[in-house]
């Protein structure tokens, strides 16, 4: 409880007052062979410093191998703090494991939409969609929402909503449309219920769809072709203007999907755009990421750790100096931000407005320099 306690009361975002859930590590995941805890643990991206794509870059593979023991287990307490998202937790988790060549547990994966969790209880029952690439609606519905759509599932049961829906070639039918146009189309409906709230997951897929639909539920209290209304709750993961990609140039992110829908909103109707951001660079996330660490920390020592007890050092490795180092510069003591030249950032030199305090090529060299200077 008193852990708890500190998650509640810890984790209050810039833009609202919606405190984390809590994440625990799974005790069966890690073995407890660690006679003394950790003093410092690790936070890293994943886009730019990790992988590109779902390609390991700057040594990670040998770089994370490097805070298991032998035998495999854990020895370092470290997790991934991304804004990136659009699938649960643990099926990150095993992608991630696959992908770099050790175990990683759900609960070292900390995604962008993460706070979302804590509004299952307000929203429980209402009618919310999700946005976004991947799996925006299993993503709430795991977090325990009982009534998702996403937004695919939700403008099918809307003949015309898409006026350029014909011309989209590249588009496929959802498998049970039909079914599902049938079954809830009537009076307890999709069509007939309002739109209580809705999630921007990941990167939208469709902007033109997207933004017009959005446009429908939010200027009519969540009724599509009705009159004007209030607006619904609208919440996005990160506001992430950019990213790096598999492209060389760094590509569109969810913060330029929200310029581009608050512009056009804006422009059409007479209030404002009303909406939450998430996500790093806020303070919260970081608060956040170091109670998970406190607890991975727990469950790979064999001595009783006093959750409470602080680390000495948090290494914050990135990519994105006006996301990662910026949210680590907030943050303040004990973080400690580390900035890769593998992504967003290219720089010779620091970055001139968010110094890192370091600056590395790779995140093999962070992940040295880290271990070098914890074991002098």
């Amino acid at each position: 409880m008193r852990l708890l306690r500190i998650l509640r009361s810890a984790s209050k975002s810039l833009q609202n007052q919606f405190p984390f859930p809590p994440v625990f590590a799974d005790r069966r995941f890690f073995s407890h062979q660690n006679p003394q805890p950790a003093t410092f643990g690790i936070a890293f991206d994943i886009d730019g410093v990790i992988l590109r794509g779902e390609t390991p870059i700057g040594g990670s593979r040998k770089a994370l191998k490097r805070l298991y023991d032998e035998s495999g287990t854990l020895r370092i307490p470290y997790a991934f703090l991304t804004n990136g998202g659009g699938v649960p937790e643990s099926k990150r988790a095993t992608e991630l494991s696959n992908l770099l060549g050790v175990p990683i547990s759900h609960s070292q994966v900390i995604q962008g939409h993460f706070p979302f969790k804590k509004l299952a209880t307000r929203f429980q029952n209402e009618l919310v969609v999700a946005i976004g690439k991947g799996e925006p609606s299993r993503v709430l519905s795991e977090y325990g929402f009982k009534n998702v759509l996403s937004i695919d599932e939700y403008t099918s049961y809307f003949e015309h909503i898409d006026p350029l829906e014909k011309f989209k070639n590249w588009m496929r039918q959802l498998p049970d449309q039909e079914t599902r146009s049938r079954d809830f189309g009537g009076r307890n409906g999709p069509c007939s219920q309002r739109v209580q709230a809705v999630f921007i997951i990941s990167d939208s897929v469709d902007w033109s769809r997207d933004i017009q639909v959005l446009c429908d539920i939010l200027s009519t209290g969540g009724l599509p072709g009705g009159e004007i209304s209030s607006q619904p709750h609208l919440y996005f993961a990160n506001d992430d203007l950019s990213y790096q990609g598999l492209f060389p140039a760094q590509r569109l992110g969810m913060g330029a999907f929200r310029i581009a829908l608050e512009s056009v909103y804006n422009s059409v109707y007479p209030n404002p755009l009303v909406y939450s951001s998430f996500g790093k660079p806020n303070p919260s996330i970081f608060k956040n990421a170091e109670n998970v660490l406190s607890e991975i920390r727990c469950s790979i020592t064999t001595q009783p750790t006093n959750h409470q007890s602080s680390f000495k050092a948090l290494y914050m490795i990135g990519d994105n100096p006006s996301v990662d180092i910026n949210g680590a510069r907030q943050a303040a003591l004990p973080w400690f931000s580390i900035l890769t030249r593998t992504g967003v950032f290219r720089g010779k030199e620091n970055h001139e407005v968010y110094p890192a305090d370091l600056v590395v090529d790779t995140v093999e060299e962070a992940v040295d320099y880290i271990l070098r200077k914890e074991s002098s």
